[in-house]
């Protein structure tokens, strides 16, 4: 449900849905193959920890830009993502204001290094 809450307010702002995933070893193959400019990820998944996901990907890919999602009770694993590599979170409930907030942030911040 909160990928579709997502992708809906994504592509309503103008933004490309390249892969979706249901656990952290798809969203790191799915990462793999697509290198997107931006990941959202819940650190509550199947499988693989949001964390372990994060760093591995991050291993892989130090400049992948992922944003992290938790509920408020999740900070301190939202801490350990941004340690781990993480660019941003959101605490859920998300809005749509603050979702592509977070996203442009990101975006412009990170991306403006690359170049």
């Amino acid at each position: 449900m909160m990928r579709q809450n997502l992708r809906i307010m994504l592509e309503k702002a103008g933004h490309t849905i390249v892969a979706e995933a249901g656990d952290g070893l798809q969203a790191f193959h799915e990462y793999s193959v697509h290198k997107p400019d931006l990941v959202t990820m819940d650190l509550t998944m199947p499988g693989i920890s949001g964390i372990d996901t994060v760093q591995n990907i991050i291993a892989e890919f130090p400049n992948a830009n992922i944003i992290v999602v938790s509920v408020l009770n999740g900070r301190a694993s939202v801490i350990q993502a941004i340690a781990n590599g993480a660019r941003h979170y959101i605490i859920k409930p998300i809005s749509s204001e603050k979702l592509l907030s977070v996203v442009n942030e990101v975006l412009v911040k990170y991306q403006a290094r690359e170049d």
